[in-house]
């Protein structure tokens, strides 16, 4: 049983956890990570999400969960990016970028420099099917057609002069 740690609106501990599979109460939050990883010729790792998924089966995305009770954010992260593509981090690894606070989560967005071969990538069973490298311009090309997860591009847009800085500053 997945359970989440509880914020209020100004992301202060409520000091209760949320189970996964029940529904959110308005006015509380929990926390979600999203990680892009780029490898140094600014390629952006995508993962095709997989066709059993409830929301967005068959769509590319980044890697990104919601963090567990007891996890702090970064830690969700480093745990997520490992579980989805087997690729390990840690905690100095991780840029963050920025905070959205959506409807019932707040989502930290960290980006990550790391060279890594697709065919040594691990897709996490029931999660992930595919994987891919893609430069900026092919990401604004699927984002455009949807094949990009809706919520995956909608939370790229507010960091994206921040992502394309870190992109393209090495």
């Amino acid at each position: 049983m997945e359970e989440w740690d509880l914020f209020d609106e100004k992301r202060q501990s409520l000091n209760k956890t949320h189970n996964r599979q029940d529904k959110m109460i308005i006015d509380e939050y929990h926390i979600v990570v999203d990680i892009w990883t780029v490898n140094t010729n600014n390629e952006i790792l995508l993962t095709l999400r997989h066709p059993d998924k409830k929301d967005y089966p068959n769509f590319w995305e980044n890697t990104g969960c919601s963090v567990l009770a007891g996890e702090t954010s970064k830690a969700g992260a480093i745990r997520e990016l490992y579980e989805e593509t087997g690729i390990i981090a840690n905690k100095n690894d991780l840029v963050f970028l920025g905070t959205k606070k959506e409807k019932t989560d707040f989502v930290d967005t960290y980006i990550l420099r790391k060279n890594c071969k697709t065919s040594k990538l691990t897709m996490q069973e029931g999660e992930t099917v595919g994987v891919q490298w893609v430069t900026l311009d092919k990401l604004d090309v699927m984002i455009k057609s949807g094949t990009i997860a809706l919520p995956v591009a909608e939370r790229l847009a507010p960091l994206r002069k921040i992502f394309e800085d870190f992109l393209f500053s090495k």
